[in-house]
């Protein structure tokens, strides 16, 4: 059961292009938002699509691959995990974020 705890899997669309840090030891970070949508029949039997937005952050092999493959609008499938942090902005007001750190990445499409 431990290889189910805290395991997060999305198929969603990149919001945007990739944004890509690289590190002194070359280690590379690519961080994007991911969006997913759910359609529903509301009461009066009207179609809706609730959109969320996901912030993914990958890591090495993971941060190179979304970024030479993935581009706003690509369909994408992410697997990770889910992790909250805080920090204090430059004007020192507290910040949350809560993100998938990304363990493996799927493309769809050409």
């Amino acid at each position: 059961m431990n290889a189910l705890k805290n395991k997060v899997q999305l198929i969603g669309n990149a919001g945007n292009d990739p944004e890509i840090k690289i590190f002194e030891a070359g280690k590379k970070l690519a961080r994007l938002i991911i969006a997913t949508n759910e359609t529903y029949y509301n009461d009066k039997g009207e179609k809706k699509t609730d959109t969320q937005w996901h912030t993914v952050t990958a890591w090495g092999k993971a941060a190179e691959i979304m970024e030479k493959y993935v581009k706003k609008g690509k369909e994408v499938a992410i697997e990770g995990k889910l992790t909250h942090r805080t920090y204090d902005d430059r004007n020192g007001e507290k910040r949350y974020i809560t993100e998938v750190i990304v363990s493996d990445v799927l493309l769809f499409g050409k």
